[in-house]
Parts: structure tokens; sequence; C-alpha cells
């Protein structure tokens, strides 16, 4: 049998706490309970710490999933859906690799056009790596252990603790995008034009709102950009804060989504801009919202370049997202980046005329696209 490899995350202070514990049983969340149940003894984990976005060991399955929730390994959290393991590699986190060192070698990078979204991959686990991925890891990690490099890393994020939120399907973690997208541009790069396609559309969709009348809302890690020198801060109607009509899970959600359209206090239109292959980060945005928020009236669309309209349908419609109530393809719309920018400058002046529905009229629907 073809051996597969997952990713485990954690971060520093539970991957101690794992090494403590004897470093024999790894677990995740009760939620990935038949998720897990394709990982197999003879399986791989490749374990990723988040705060300092690193490789930091390599875990043999020992056992099929099964669930305990009654021996405390994690002070924080149970993560009750376990493993039984053995570590195979294994570094400090100053040896720890970095993932952006691996970049030339990583799928998760190619065709790379926003550094903001590559880290769409890393927010859950399991998660199945690309064979070949895998590989480059774990070289990577066998390296390491061999010949280590020490490297500065920040002592405060990798021992923080995983922010916990309410919400009403129970306790929740919502990944903070901000200290990522940081991380990302100062280690990967991108050009001031691939950059600016992105903040482009950001900046027609708050304008366009702002001109039809609503209140608009801008992601809060992008509050301090620009476009052609025209900063996002000088949109009329733009919102400092969001109502607080939500759990405190579901709000540090929407605050990360791209732009958001308001009508008085009521959130009528959420646009994630994808300007990467993967598509995922954003994507994994609106699942969530719609998770936490079975019963929630937005109008959901991702915004993304013409090319990516295929990868865009075929990742709305992954079991994951389609499996959703009320399914996210159903719900979720997509928007090329040419016709957005051709359907505004051909309304020109009138836009201010119209109602939010009109770009309602201009998106495309995913479900239609179903096989």
């Amino acid at each position: 049998m073809t051996r597969r490899y997952w990713l485990d995350l954690f971060t520093g202070k539970t991957w101690e706490e794992f090494l403590r514990n004897g470093g024999n049983v790894t677990g995740f969340r009760e939620k990935r309970r038949a998720y897990a149940r394709r990982i197999h003894p003879g399986d791989y984990f490749i374990c990723y710490v988040t705060g300092i976005s690193r490789f930091i060991g390599v875990l043999a399955v020992l056992s099929e999933s099964y669930f305990d929730d009654q021996t405390r390994i994690w002070e924080d959290e149970g993560f009750p859906v376990r493993f039984q393991v053995k570590v195979l590699l294994s570094l400090n986190p100053e040896a720890a690799v970095p993932v952006a060192e691996l970049r030339s070698e990583l799928s998760i990078f190619r065709s790379l056009k926003d550094s903001s979204k590559w880290s769409g991959f890393f927010r859950g686990a399991p998660a199945e790596f690309d064979p070949q991925d895998a590989q480059a890891i774990v070289k990577a990690i066998e390296e390491a252990v061999s010949n280590p490099v020490d490297r500065p890393y920040d002592e405060r994020a990798y021992w923080r603790r995983a922010a916990v939120y309410r919400s009403r399907v129970g306790p929740v973690t919502v990944p903070d995008d901000a200290s990522v997208q940081v991380k990302a541009q100062r280690d990967i790069g991108i050009s001031e034009a691939e950059k600016a396609s992105h903040e482009e559309m950001q900046w027609l969709l708050l304008k366009v709102g702002s001109d039809l009348g609503l209140d608009v809302y801008v992601a809060r890690n992008d509050r301090n950009k620009e476009y052609k020198g025209a900063h996002f801060s000088s949109i009329p109607n733009l919102r400092a804060d969001l109502p607080r009509q939500f759990d405190e899970a579901t709000n540090r959600t929407i605050e990360l989504i791209d732009v958001l359209w308001l009508q008085k206090d009521a959130i009528i239109a959420a646009f994630e801009v994808e300007h990467t292959t993967e598509v995922y980060s954003g994507l994994l945005r609106m699942s969530d919202l719609v998770s936490m928020q079975p019963n929630i009236k937005i109008n959901l669309y991702i915004v993304a370049p013409d090319d990516r309209r295929d990868r865009v349908i075929a990742q709305v419609n992954r079991p994951t997202f389609a499996r959703l109530t009320p399914p996210l393809p159903r719900i979720c719309k997509f928007i090329p980046y040419s016709r957005l920018k051709r359907e505004i400058e051909q309304v020109g002046y009138r836009l201010s005329f119209m109602k939010p529905q009109f770009i309602d009229s201009i998106a495309e629907s995913c479900e239609a696209h179903q096989a």
C-alpha cells in the first residue's frame, strides 16, 4: 500500500506538550473524526508549527484513529480524535525548516500571485499533502536533523496560545491572517504589478459599494493598503467597525473577509478576492461563516481572474463545501475580473442610481456548472 502524508498542525506550546507527554499520541478536533478515518498505519504525519511557520518533525502512524476525551495531553484543548504515533524526526524550533525556504519545491507556491494567500493549506488538519511536496519536506527535515542550522525565531509566536472563541457550534479557533500576511510578504515577495491586481479588485468593490450608497468594510489587515496612491481609508462610507450581531467567533471570521457591503447594520454581500491558483483561503472563510451561521442571509462572491473560473468552481463544489447546510455552491457565486471592470466602466455615473442587486447580475452561478 502506498504511504500517504498528512499535515499535523501544532503551536509551539502544543508541540512541547506532545513531546512532554511521551510523543506517542497525536490528536485532532472531534469535527475531523470522519476525515481521520482516511489515515492508516504506515502513513506519516508532517508536523508544522503555526506562528513561526516551520516544519518541526515527522511522525509514523501506528494505529487507526480512535476517540479518547478522557486522557489529558494538551492543556487548552482535548483533541480527542487520536492516533498512536512514533517520532521519526524531530527538530528544535531554532533548527526547524521554514516553509518559505521550500517555496521553489512545493506546489502550494507554484504560480503564486498574491503572497497573502499561500497559507490556506495550513489552516486545518489533518490535510493530505501532494506526495512530491511531502517527500521534499521530509528530505528537508532529514537534512536539518543531520546538519542543523539555527535561525532566529519569534519565541512569543512559538509559545502563543491559539485564540478560542465562542460560537453557536461550540468553541472554535479563527486564524489571524494579519501576522501570516506580513510574514508571507517578507519571506516570499511579489512584484508590485502582481500585488496591485488583488488590491485593484478590493478598491473597485469598495468604491462600487460606496457609490451604491452602502457602507463598506475592508478586511482589518488590509485597511492601510492603497491602490495607485489612493488609500482604502479614503473611500466614502468605509466603516471602521462591524456591527456586533454575531458571536465572537463569527465576528472574527467576518473581519478577515476581503470586502463587505452593509445596509445599515445588515451585511448584504461578502467578497473574497482570490488571485492565486489554489483559491483556498477565501473559500475556507466562507465555509467557516456558513458552518457557524447556517441561517445567515449574506450573498457570497469569489472574485478571481478569468482563467481561474474552472478552478474556483471546482473548489466550491468540493464535497467539504457542497455538503454544508446550505451548500456553498448554492449561495456562493463567481465574478471574473474582466467582467467586473467592464461592467463598472460601462455603467459609469449611473452606478449611484442603481440598486445593490447590480452585482448579482454580473456574477456567475457555481451550482449551474456542476456535472
